[in-house]
């Protein structure tokens, strides 16, 4: 396993590699953003509330062992960045929130938006229990690909080959205009499978379908309006977003 710290607002937020994407801890980040001299009492206190109004974000995180302040390897409840975000949302926090640019996080996740997303292919465990009856990794790996392939026009694969990745994170190489469609996409198809109280593989595979087809038109609409394409072949393999960014403003 792969250790490494990140910071935000001078505080260390630890993480940890695990199932090749990176998880955090959920203390550290309550920290980071309450300034809450406890951030472990906080988070204890935060978790409790939010299981008593039933809320599901709890179910994102996973006890990792962590290095603590007294160096000793420590499990910690720990998220990914599906749960990371969809917790900070429930945090009263006057600081600003966390986001890509300005806290090192990998490119899975905006700012400023609803966190519900499609985890790095295949689905997060909340787009599991949001597709009932759907039975097992295959079914939901092929309705990860309908809302792909109806939003960009390329299943998850295609769309690593097209940028020239293997066993990258695809979303960790999107661009912010192919992360804000690919939100959209699985937002859309959380909302018609919940209103449409869609039931077992077809029903979703449709529900899928269309919260794709949602955000395709809007993709091509912002396409002709801009004359650009929205997918790109773009990757930061060897040269790091930030750069790419301040080369694009020269």
């Amino acid at each position: 396993m792969d250790n490494k710290l990140v910071v935000f607002k001078g505080k260390e937020i630890r993480r940890i590699l695990h199932n090749n994407e990176w998880w955090f801890s959920v203390a550290d980040i309550c920290g980071a953003l309450t300034g809450n001299p406890d951030p472990g009492a906080y988070w204890r206190k935060l978790k409790q509330r939010l299981k008593e109004e039933g809320g599901e974000v709890v179910t994102f995180c996973h006890g990792l062992k962590l290095t603590a302040p007294d160096g000793k390897l420590r499990e910690t409840d720990c998220a990914n960045t599906e749960g990371i975000f969809r917790i900070i949302q429930s945090i009263p926090s006057p600081k600003p929130r966390l986001s890509r640019s300005n806290a090192g996080w990998p490119r899975s996740a905006t700012s400023g938006s609803r966190r519900s997303k499609i985890r790095s292919w295949p689905l997060c465990a909340r787009t599991k229990e949001l597709y009932r009856g759907v039975n097992g990794e295959p079914e939901y790996a092929i309705l990860t690909a309908e809302i792909s392939k109806a939003a960009f026009g390329f299943t998850p694969t295609e769309y690593k080959n097209l940028k020239g990745l293997e066993r990258e994170n695809l979303r960790d190489h999107m661009t912010d205009l192919e992360l804000i469609f690919s939100m959209l996409g699985e937002a859309a198809t959380t909302e018609i499978a919940r209103k449409q109280d869609a039931q077992g593989f077809c029903e979703n595979k449709v529900a899928a379908r269309k919260g794709g087809w949602i955000a395709g038109e809007a993709r091509e609409k912002l396409e002709v309006e801009t004359g650009e394409n929205v997918v790109t072949p773009e990757n930061y393999l060897t040269e790091p977003e930030s750069k790419k960014r301040l080369d694009r403003l020269k």
